[in-house]
C-alpha cells in the first residue's frame, strides 16, 4: 500500500528537493504541498494524506501549534516535524504535539524513507542528531534527590527556608544543607539562576 506523502515548507527548493528525491518511489504517494498552516488546513478538508513532512518554521503559524492542530482534529495522519533545527525543546515541543517524528533536512534519502516508513508504521522516527540532542541535555542535568526535589520546588514557588521547613517537617538547617547542595549541583551563583537552570532542564 502506497504512502499519501504531503509536506508543508514555506520554501519552494525544500519542497521540490523533496519532491525529485521521493518522485521514483513506489510505495510514495505524493498527496501534495502547502506553503503555509492555513493552505494545510484548507488542504485537509479535502483529502487526508498518511504522512505529513511538516516544517517547524511557518509564515502563519509554528509548525508546533499546526501539528497540535492537525493531530487533534485528523488524529491518522501521521506527522514528521521538518527542520535544520536540532535544538532539545524544539524537539521536544513537536513531540509533545502530537509529532510522531523528526527529521532534519539535511537528511539522506534512506532516513528519509525510514522515517516515513515508521511513523506510518504507528512507530516512533527521531534522525540521529535529534537523539543526539535530546540524550545531551539528559546527561546534562545534575542527579538529585526527591527531598531536594521538594525543596527546590519549593524554591522556586518563593517560600522562604522557615516556610519550606514547615512544609517539608524539617529543621531550617536542613532546608539551608539542601539549598547549598542544589546550588553546588547546578553550579549556580544564586538562586535565580538556579531556577533558571532547573526549568531549563525540565526538572520543575
Amino acid at each position: 500500500m502506497k504512502t499519501k506523502l504531503f509536506i508543508v515548507d514555506d520554501h519552494y527548493m525544500v519542497i521540490e528537493g523533496i519532491r525529485s528525491l521521493l518522485q521514483n518511489e513506489k510505495d510514495i504517494e505524493w498527496a501534495g504541498h502547502a506553503m503555509n498552516a492555513s493552505s494545510c488546513l484548507a488542504f485537509l478538508k479535502q483529502h487526508q494524506p498518511d504522512v505529513i513532512l511538516m516544517d517547524i518554521n511557518l509564515p502563519d503559524m509554528s509548525g508546533v501549534d499546526l501539528c497540535k492542530e492537525v493531530t487533534q482534529h485528523y488524529p491518522l495522519i501521521n506527522i514528521l516535524g521538518l527542520s535544520t533545527f536540532n535544538q532539545q525543546p524544539v524537539i521536544r515541543s513537536m513531540m509533545d504535539n502530537g509529532a510522531s517524528g523528526y527529521v532534519l533536512k539535511s537528511a539522506t534519502k534512506q532516513e528519509l524513507l525510514m522515517a516515513i516508513t515508521r511513523v506510518r508504521q504507528g512507530k516512533t522516527f527521531l534522525s540521529f542528531e535529534a537523539v543526539q540532542s535530546l540524550r545531551e541535555t539528559s546527561a546534562g542535568a545534575p542527579v538529585i534527590t526527591r527531598r531536594e526535589k521538594e525543596v527546590l520546588q519549593l524554591i522556586a514557588e518563593g517560600f522562604t527556608n522557615a516556610e519550606i521547613a514547615a512544609r517539608l517537617f524539617i529543621s531550617i538547617p536542613t532546608v539551608n544543607t539542601h539549598r547549598k547542595s542544589l546550588i553546588e549541583k547546578f553550579d549556580a551563583a544564586n538562586t535565580a539562576v538556579l531556577i533558571g537552570k532547573a526549568i531549563k532542564n525540565g526538572i520543575i
